[in-house]
């Protein structure tokens, strides 16, 4: 683990992180004693407007972008046969200079009136034309003399071809509270939903239930993988855990077909530090002295375990913040039938076949029970 340091940007904004030994350091570090306050020592410094905003003023495009903007302009031909793979692969070669980079651009003319003959005789031109605009932005887009090029200064928007925003929504940025700056796809986005080209109808998730604590966690997408079970089926489609053939929600190909790069979910040191974050089962609210009375125990128990979906104005009408309107039950019948444990839905729900989205342990559910055998007594 690397303490006591700060990133470029952060010793320009004052915010001071640490980051965790193991994974990719993408910005440029100096010592915390040589910043004070978020203020660098005394001296003279050069500031580069991108280490805080996302890109320079005159944008280089991308190869891929701009073979793409070039082809949906009508600058390139789209009859041409392979041009966008080849475009790409011409643009992206390693050259000794920008007079062989030309050259070698134009070596695609060689290409198709070898592989292409027919083609190359018919329509020369639109070869030429393609070559003659690839040239153009490749001259000017790279500078080899000042070593200036598209992945020299890459657009910071988003994380695709550079860090963007995983600069600092890595994961591994930690406050002293190992809380890491929020990471998660849906603070931009919505959750990636893949379709084919033969989809005409695709089935977005929407939750509209509460959000669980453990979600509210800031290192959550770190931990969520390793606190999977049954209950997360109450919420999400869950075939094919972890996989990539998307199946359901839990086998989303953007997420874990995607290499991230520049995330650092992985990081040795960092696994370490989430270990102690991994959420479990609270200990029981119910001593064993305890009477078996609402107020006593099951009060508490539900206060603790179930309250937050079924509190006032809770989900289908549940209200189970009290003994009275624990008794009086919600939309879909009783929640406890005195001195009758299998027609209160309480219990059936506990111990159908699918786990409860709060789910109560063994020894929670056979309290309830006998507490509803005894009547259901309130003090």
């Amino acid at each position: 683990m690397t303490l006591d340091r700060m990133c470029i940007p952060a010793a320009l904004c004052g915010k001071q992180c640490r980051r965790i030994q193991g994974s990719l350091c993408i910005p440029r570090y100096k010592p915390l004693s040589s910043v004070q306050s978020g203020l660098r020592s005394p001296g003279r410094y050069r500031v580069k407007g991108v280490r805080c905003h996302n890109r320079i003023t005159h944008l280089v495009a991308q190869p891929e972008d701009a073979v793409d903007q070039m082809l949906a302009r009508g600058l390139i031909s789209t009859q041409i046969p392979e041009i966008r793979r080849k475009s790409v692969e011409v643009l992206r070669a390693e050259y000794d200079s920008k007079a062989s980079a030309l050259q070698g651009i134009a070596g695609l003319s060689g290409y198709y009136e070898t592989y292409y003959a027919d083609f190359f005789n018919e329509n020369n031109p639109l070869i030429e034309q393609a070559i003659a605009r690839l040239q153009e932005y490749y001259d000017q887009s790279v500078f080899p003399e000042q070593k200036s090029d598209w992945d020299s200064h890459p657009n910071n928007l988003g994380h695709r071809d550079s860090p963007g925003c995983f600069r600092c929504h890595d994961g591994n940025h930690l406050n002293t509270l190992d809380e890491a700056i929020r990471l998660e796809c849906n603070l931009c986005h919505s959750i990636p939903v893949v379709a084919s080209p033969t989809d005409f109808v695709v089935e977005i998730e929407i939750s509209r239930g509460p959000e669980p604590e453990s979600h509210l966690n800031p290192n959550w997408i770190s931990l969520h993988r390793d606190v999977f079970d049954a209950s997360c089926s109450n919420c999400h489609t869950t075939e094919n855990p972890g996989g990539s053939d998307n199946s359901s929600f839990c086998s989303n190909s953007a997420c874990h077909g995607t290499v991230w790069e520049f995330a650092g979910f992985d990081a040795p040191g960092l696994r370490e530090i989430l270990r102690s974050q991994l959420p479990g089962l609270d200990e029981s609210p119910i001593s064993e002295s305890a009477v078996l009375t609402y107020q006593a125990s099951i009060g508490p128990l539900l206060d603790r375990r179930c309250v937050t979906c079924h509190g006032e104005n809770g989900i289908q009408g549940l209200d189970l913040s009290s003994y009275r309107t624990t008794l009086a039950g919600g939309v879909t019948g009783p929640a406890v039938v005195r001195g009758d444990p299998d027609a209160s839905l309480l219990v059936q729900r506990q111990t159908g076949d699918l786990p409860h989205f709060a789910q109560l342990t063994q020894d929670e559910i056979q309290l309830i029970i006998d507490w509803i055998e005894a009547g259901a007594p309130e003090e």
